[in-house]
């Protein structure tokens, strides 16, 4: 993709400058590598990450003054090249259960990230909030899904680690980098003073990203849940309320794999989600073939 034109957007010329000076750093720190297979399902397939790929702090940096959509076409080139942490590509269990009043008990295992998606090294990364479009867009080429709100739910009611919400003052600068910067350090450092370590499954340290079926009704927004202060207690309910192309600090994505075990059978994520026998296990909404619909017929590339 040219970044130029990513998401269909025409840019200044001194915009055009601006972005080519920081993706020339960039470039400088790292080069493409090529794509993986993909591999067993509890790994993910993003290519291995150049050593002189750019660190969490020095994508920042690059990107500081980027406006919103220059960012999301970064973000997007630096995870398609790889340049994520070592830790992020190992997937972890998730075990859901459902029962209907008339009918068995269905059993699942999902696995998921982690933590939540992010650029750079193991030592030095960047927890990158981002818009719908450049999420689906990851999701897709890595044969992953977004969370529904119940795998939210079950994510950190399993996860050992459990982070206390540290939410930042309210207003148009909850969108900068500064701020992704402020509070990807806040987490860090609550991290080493809680003893947190690096590659459990952690939680409610952000935001999810999510699939929903208000979306097929809203298909310009996106939908946000969680940031849990315990269990059954998040700061935020499901919401619709921004347009598909916000993102900001408090916001995280969280890769969850196409391949489950469903009932002891491995079987595709989005055939359980359009069953009306079994998406109960994975989605308080029961399907969501509507959205997956919408979004199989409208790629993230193409929007």
């Amino acid at each position: 993709m040219q970044f130029r034109a990513c998401f269909g957007r025409a840019f200044s010329r001194r915009n055009a400058f601006r972005l080519a000076g920081s993706f020339f750093l960039l470039r400088r720190l790292g080069a493409q590598t090529d794509q993986e297979e993909f591999p067993k399902r509890h790994l993910l397939s993003f290519p291995a990450r150049d050593p002189r790929a750019a660190t969490g702090s020095q994508f920042a940096a690059a990107v500081g003054n980027l406006d919103p959509d220059q960012r999301e076409c970064a973000i997007l080139r630096q995870l398609l090249r790889g340049n994520i942490p070592s830790f992020l590509r190992k997937l972890v269990p998730v075990k859901l259960r459902s029962k209907k009043a008339e009918g068995p008990t269905v059993s699942a295992t999902i696995f998921v990230m982690p933590e939540y998606l992010a650029i750079g090294s193991d030592e030095d990364f960047l927890r990158i909030p981002m818009n719908l479009y450049t999420a689906r867009a990851i999701a897709d080429r890595f044969q992953c899904v977004l969370p529904t709100k119940k795998m939210v739910d079950a994510i950190y009611d399993q996860s050992p680690y459990r982070f206390i919400p540290q939410p930042m003052p309210a207003g148009p600068q909850m969108r900068s980098t500064g701020y992704y910067r402020a509070h990807n350090a806040l987490i860090t450092q609550q991290s080493g003073d809680r003893g947190i370590p690096v590659g459990p499954l952690v939680a409610g340290h952000k935001k999810d990203v999510v699939l929903t079926n208000r979306l097929a009704g809203r298909p310009g927004q996106i939908a946000i849940y969680g940031w849990h202060r315990g269990e059954g207690d998040p700061i935020q309910p499901l919401s619709t309320v921004h347009g598909a192309r916000y993102a900001d600090y408090s916001h995280g994505i969280r890769l969850v794999s196409r391949t489950a075990i469903v009932n002891g059978k491995t079987t595709h994520i989005d055939d359980v989600l359009r069953d009306s026998s079994l998406a109960d296990v994975l989605s308080h909404e029961g399907p969501l073939g509507q959205v997956l619909d919408l979004w199989a017929r409208q790629p993230a590339t193409e929007l």
